[in-house]
């Protein structure tokens, strides 16, 4: 995409949305979490008082669909910022090209950074009570999202996806492995997931990818809830599985750790005494988490190595993805 073309379509919008006087000023690409089509700026307006926002676009030229549907965020984020949830407020949205020449969402921006497990930005206090203190902060607020009445505000927003639907979901994605260890491995967990389905618990408002990476912390209090690509209805224990996939340790190559400073099972629970309820079969949802990341993991090292999609990141990450495998095995035999 044109910087600079879209930089006027941005500069129209803005004076059309908020105002006479009102100007766009530093529009720049978001590096930071690798979220894709992502730009910052903010808006001036006339009496002089800033504003900061977030700009996602969907990619031009593609099916819209899942995490390439962008706008189908918007009455999410509408809904849960409207319930008082950390999500971030949605003043513009478009479905269609008119605008900026694909579908976009215009979201305030929270303050903070994203705590990136592996490799943490050095604001963070690395102790690990302070660590600690931000993953049970995560736990908490995922428990209040969860608890989100989306019947009322989101009912006819998208259909919940069974277990089954969601399993069988990540094979195509597994298929791409550039390695055949990693895919016989592969296949043999989802294997195991398939002969061992539980019942799927409580349904409701999904993040997809929740863990410390897509929340905003400000002076180490949670200020946000981000990157909502993959949020859709279905069992919420999936995100608490995929939270203490990233909490725990033996999910993770030993060059790979995260920082975590709570035990898994300590994160489990404190998500269930913020929700008030127990959560079923969380070894399975667990070993689920490990599935689809390690699918996920695949696919990125592929395009990486085939120079598709360059990040050098998907190299260093490889190692885990055996080890997440196997301790996905480990999980639903237990």
């Amino acid at each position: 995409m044109d910087l600079t073309v879209l930089t006027e379509k941005l500069r129209r919008l803005v004076a059309a949305h908020f105002g006479t006087g009102a100007a766009l000023i530093e529009l720049a690409p978001m590096e930071e979490g690798h979220a894709g089509l992502t730009f910052g700026f903010s808006v001036r307006a006339a009496n002089g008082a800033t504003t900061a926002f977030v700009l996602k676009l969907a990619p031009v030229g593609v099916r819209r669909q899942g995490n390439t549907d962008v706008y189908r965020q918007a009455p999410l984020l509408q809904a849960l910022s409207a319930a008082r949830l950390p999500a971030p407020r949605v003043p513009l949205a478009a479905a269609d090209e008119s605008d900026l020449g694909t579908p976009f969402i215009v979201m305030e921006r929270l303050a903070g950074r994203t705590f990136i497990i592996w490799e943490p930005h050095a604001s963070f206090d690395l102790a690990p009570h302070s660590v600690a203190a931000l993953w049970t902060q995560a736990a908490e607020a995922l428990a209040r999202l969860h608890a989100f009445d989306w019947r009322s505000a989101l009912g006819d927003w998208e259909r919940p996806r069974p277990l089954t639907t969601e399993l069988a979901y990540w094979a195509p994605i597994l298929a791409k492995a550039p390695d055949d260890h990693w895919l016989r491995e592969g296949r043999a967990l989802a294997d195991a997931l398939a002969a061992h389905i539980p019942d799927a618990g409580s349904i409701g408002i999904i993040h997809g990818d929740y863990q410390p990476g897509n929340l905003l912390f400000d002076n180490g209090r949670l200020t946000g809830i981000i990157d909502w690509e993959l949020a859709g209805i279905g069992a919420q224990a999936l995100d608490l599985g995929w939270l203490a996939m990233m909490a725990d340790p033996r999910c993770w190559h030993a060059g790979w750790q995260p920082h975590v400073g709570i035990g898994r099972d300590a994160l489990i629970g404190t998500y269930e005494e913020a929700r008030g309820a127990r959560v079923a079969a969380i070894d399975w949802f667990q070993a689920l988490a490990c599935y689809r990341m390690g699918a996920i993991a695949c696919l990125n090292v592929r395009l990486h190595r085939t120079g598709r999609r360059v990040d050098a990141l998907w190299d260093r990450f490889a190692p885990s993805i055996a080890t997440l495998f196997s301790r996905g095995q480990e999980l639903v035999r237990r």
